[in-house]
C-alpha cells in the first residue's frame, strides 16, 4: 500500500513538472517574446522593431517539441503544439528541440533565411557543458538541411542557424550574462579575407538569467526573468510586461502567464510535500518545520491547515506545534 502511494506521488509530481515545462515553452514560443530575444541577441535584427520582427520576419508558427534533433527523429507534423517529455540523454530516447522555427533576416535589401532553435534549460550542470550541446544542435540544424534546403553539392544554399539557450538557474558567477559562440576567420598567413557569409553559418547563444531583485538585470535579461520567474505572481508579471516592455497582454499570452504561475505554485507545493515526507521518514523535525513554514508563507495557511495538507498524524502535531 505504501509503495503504491509513493509511485502515485511520483507520477503526479512528474506530470506536474512536465506541464510546467510545457507552459514555459509555450510562453517562450509567443512571437512577441521571440522577437525580443532575436532583437537583443541576434545581430541581423538589431535595427528592427519588435513589431516588425514578430509580424514580418518570423515564418509561420513556431514548432514546440515537434522537431527531432537526431537524424532518425522526425516531426509528427509541421505545426505541433503539444510537448513530449525531454530525455536526459541522447541515448535514452527521442530528443526534440524545445522551440524550432524559421525566420527571414533583412540584409542589404535582401532577405536571408535563418533557422532558429530556442531552448529553456533549468539545469545548468546536466553532466556536460551546455555550450557543447548548443554547438551540437547548430551542427544538426545545418546537416539536416541536406535534402530540404540543398541537394547534391549545392552547399552555397546552406542557411545560417542559431541555437539560443535560456538558463533559468545558472551558477552565481554566470548570472545576468549573455555569451555568443560562432565561427570566426583567423588569417595565419597572407592578407586574404573570405566573404563572411560563407563561414558565418552557426551561432550558439547562452542567456543566463539573474534573480528577481538583481539591479543588474535589464533588457532581455529582466524580461525573461519576469516571464519565467517562480517568485512573481501573474498580476505582477502582467504589469511589468506591459509597463516596462510595452507587451500587450493578449488573451493567449495572459492565459499562458497565469497557467505557468499556477503550475509553478503546484510544483513548489509538491517539492515542499516531498521534503516533509522525507523528513517524516527520517524523523527530521527540522525538515518538517521548514516545509510547514514554507507552505504557511506561500499560501497563507495556518500551521494546522498546513499540517492537514501534509496529513501529519495527530500524535506528532503537538510536538510540531510547540516547535513552530
Amino acid at each position: 500500500m505504501e509503495t503504491e502511494r509513493m509511485i502515485a506521488n511520483q507520477i503526479d509530481s512528474a506530470g506536474l513538472n512536465a506541464a510546467y515545462d510545457a507552459a514555459c515553452k509555450r510562453l517562450l514560443a509567443n512571437k512577441v517574446i521571440l522577437a525580443w530575444i532575436m532583437k537583443s541577441c541576434i545581430e541581423e535584427y538589431r535595427d528592427c522593431s519588435i513589431e516588425e520582427i514578430a509580424e514580418k520576419y518570423i515564418e509561420g508558427m513556431p514548432v514546440i517539441s515537434g522537431v527531432g534533433v537526431n537524424p532518425d527523429e522526425v516531426s509528427d507534423g509541421e505545426m505541433v503544439r503539444t510537448t513530449g517529455v525531454e530525455d536526459a540523454s541522447i541515448h535514452e530516447g527521442t530528443i526534440r528541440y524545445d522551440i524550432h522555427f524559421h525566420a527571414l533576416a533583412p540584409k542589404s535589401g535582401e532577405l536571408i533565411r535563418l533557422i532558429i532553435n530556442v531552448e529553456a534549460q533549468n539545469n545548468f550542470y546536466p553532466g556536460y557543458p551546455l555550450v557543447k550541446r548548443g554547438i551540437y544542435y547548430c551542427s544538426r540544424m545545418i546537416s539536416s538541411q541536406y535534402g530540404t534546403e540543398f541537394v547534391g553539392s549545392h552547399y552555397e544554399k546552406i542557411q545560417k542557424v542559431y541555437s539560443i539557450w535560456i538558463c533559468m538557474n545558472p551558477p552565481k558567477y554566470r548570472k545576468n550574462s549573455i555569451n555568443r559562440y560562432s565561427i570566426k576567420e583567423e588569417q595565419l598567413a597572407g592578407n586574404i579575407a573570405e566573404n563572411v557569409v560563407n563561414y558565418d553559418l552557426m551561432t550558439a547563444i547562452m542567456i543566463c538569467l539573474g534573480d528577481a531583485d538583481d539591479e543588474n538585470s535589464t533588457g532581455i535579461l529582466r524580461l525573461l526573468e519576469v516571464l519565467l520567474s517562480s517568485e512573481r505572481d501573474a498580476s505582477e508579471k502582467k504589469q511589468i510586461l506591459q509597463t516596462d516592455f510595452d507587451i500587450q497582454m493578449t488573451k493567449t499570452l495572459e492565459r499562458e502567464v497565469t497557467s505557468m504561475c499556477n503550475l509553478s505554485q503546484g510544483v513548489e507545493e509538491k517539492g515542499i510535500q516531498k521534503g516533509l515526507q522525507e523528513g517524516l521518514a527520517k524523523g527530521e523535525e527540522k525538515n518538517q518545520i521548514e516545509s510547514i513554514h514554507k507552505l504557511m508563507k506561500k499560501l497563507g495557511m495556518t500551521a494546522e491547515e498546513a499540517m492537514d495538507f501534509f496529513e501529519i498524524p495527530n500524535e506528532q502535531r503537538v510536538r510540531l506545534s510547540s516547535l513552530l
